[in-house]
């Protein structure tokens, strides 16, 4: 039997349910994969909220992301075998102690990376490898603007960036995590809930403005996050942590200096095997060598899971959590 968290109806945290599932043999493609730990995200909370709806309706397990090692292997799977450490970010229904799931997103752990740290970073990290280095091939020189950069994603994107030789400015939203950005590599760090951070940014560049602006905020830095972004620069719209952006104006941003604007996700960035084997490859390399450091700052047991999304979406929560099995 495998603890499972299922949503049978869309709403708040109180609606993922721990339920007992029993598990057959996995078929062609697939594998059966035990779980060691799986990782926290805010597109979790969109899932379960109904923001987004899952892919085949409910009841559904949320969760895209986690480590664990192979049980078993299907009919026609190559490249794996039962004992592997194996790890994944784009897999709807990661919060369960075991599953049945494709091979296809898995990929191989080196031996220098541990469990709880690939289940804290897969989809972050390859998020931050898209958007830096595919979104905007970011470059020496690049002047940056992170929002949340305290945050899983952004502390990742501000230690990423820096290595890269761009001036990251990160915004936060209280003391505390504005010293987690510095020590992240932030060149400048912005508490927006005590500076306005379009006049911050201004002061910091000279009335320059940023290369682009990484948002995973959503609505609560819309549209104050256009006034950061220099003429024919980019607004890279990743996540809603505050809710989704309403009333999008393609008009401003040509008021605003002919800027770039896109909505991109990490499922569209790995979506052939050899994007995912790509992208993690990167990301192995910058965590392997000390470049980017991934903290685990909350652990819950996976019963717990209702108190990690409350935590999270409270932002009481810094880096990146993980659920253990």
């Amino acid at each position: 039997m495998a603890a499972t968290i299922r949503v049978h109806e869309t709403g708040g945290p109180e609606v993922l349910t721990l339920e007992e599932v029993t598990l057959g043999a996995p078929g062609p493609g697939q594998v059966k994969l035990r779980h060691t730990a799986i990782g926290l995200n805010f597109i979790d909370t969109y899932f379960r909220s109904g923001l987004y709806p899952p892919p085949n309706g409910l009841p559904f397990t949320p969760g895209n992301e986690a480590a664990g090692v192979i049980v078993q292997i299907g009919e026609g799977v190559s490249g794996f075998k039962p004992g592997d450490r194996v790890a994944y970010g784009s897999a709807l229904g990661a919060y369960c102690s075991e599953r049945i799931m494709p091979a296809a997103p898995l990929v191989k752990l080196p031996d220098s990376i541990a469990d709880e740290t690939a289940a804290a970073m897969m989809l972050k990290g390859m998020t931050a490898r898209y958007l830096l280095r595919q979104t905007h091939k970011v470059k020496a020189g690049d002047t940056l603007l992170v929002h949340a950069a305290a945050g899983g994603v952004g502390q990742i994107l501000c230690q990423w960036a820096t290595h890269l030789g761009a001036t990251v400015i990160g915004t936060v939203g209280s003391a505390a995590k504005a010293e987690i950005a510095r020590n992240c590599g932030a060149a400048y760090v912005v508490n927006y809930s005590e500076e306005n951070f379009v006049e911050r940014v201004r002061d910091i560049t000279e009335g320059a403005l940023c290369d682009v602006v990484y948002d995973g905020v959503g609505q609560a830095t819309y549209p104050a996050s256009l006034d950061c972004i220099k003429p024919r620069g980019l607004f890279a719209s990743f996540g809603n942590a505050s809710g989704a952006i309403k009333d999008f104006s393609l008009l401003a941003l040509s008021q605003k200096g002919s800027l770039y604007a896109t909505r991109p996700t990490l499922f569209t960035h790995i979506s052939t095997r050899d994007d995912l084997l790509a992208n993690a490859r990167d990301l192995f390399e910058v965590v392997a060598s000390g470049v980017v450091k991934i903290p685990v700052n909350q652990r819950y047991r996976l019963s717990q899971v209702a108190d990690a999304h409350r935590d999270l979406e409270a932002r009481r929560t810094t880096g990146s959590t993980v659920l253990l099995p």
